[in-house]
């Protein structure tokens, strides 16, 4: 095993964060960056996860969960857009929870983007 200390900024601070790996080829930067790209990874399932509620699938069979990750994946892709389109500045969140409600109305969802 192999120490490495690296130096992260986490919560606008600087701070050393200690890695563990038997990859004894990789510079230390390199295990670093690594850690780093797969926490992004980890954060961006558990937003998924958290605002998708894809803790429960509908079915059993790979294909239905594949479906159905599929469909949230597109719903999440859509969701991002939309946020990034609107003139106002709605966390991810705020406006998935505006398209829940709106969900069994006909509505235009630029414009709910647009609603205070």
């Amino acid at each position: 095993m192999r120490r490495v200390l690296a130096l992260a900024e986490v919560d606008g601070q600087l701070r050393e964060i200690e890695f563990l790996t038997n990859n004894l080829c990789w510079s230390a930067g390199g295990v670093a960056d690594l850690y780093r790209c797969r926490w992004q990874v980890e954060v961006f399932f558990k937003q998924i996860k958290q605002s998708l509620q894809l803790c429960d699938f509908l079915g059993n069979s790979a294909d239905a969960v594949r479906w159905q990750v599929s469909t949230a994946l597109l719903l999440y892709v859509l969701m991002r857009f939309v946020c990034v389109m609107s003139s106002r500045s709605h966390s991810f969140t705020r406006l998935f929870t505006l398209l829940r409600a709106a969900l069994w109305r006909k509505v235009d969802l630029c414009d709910a983007a647009h609603e205070n």
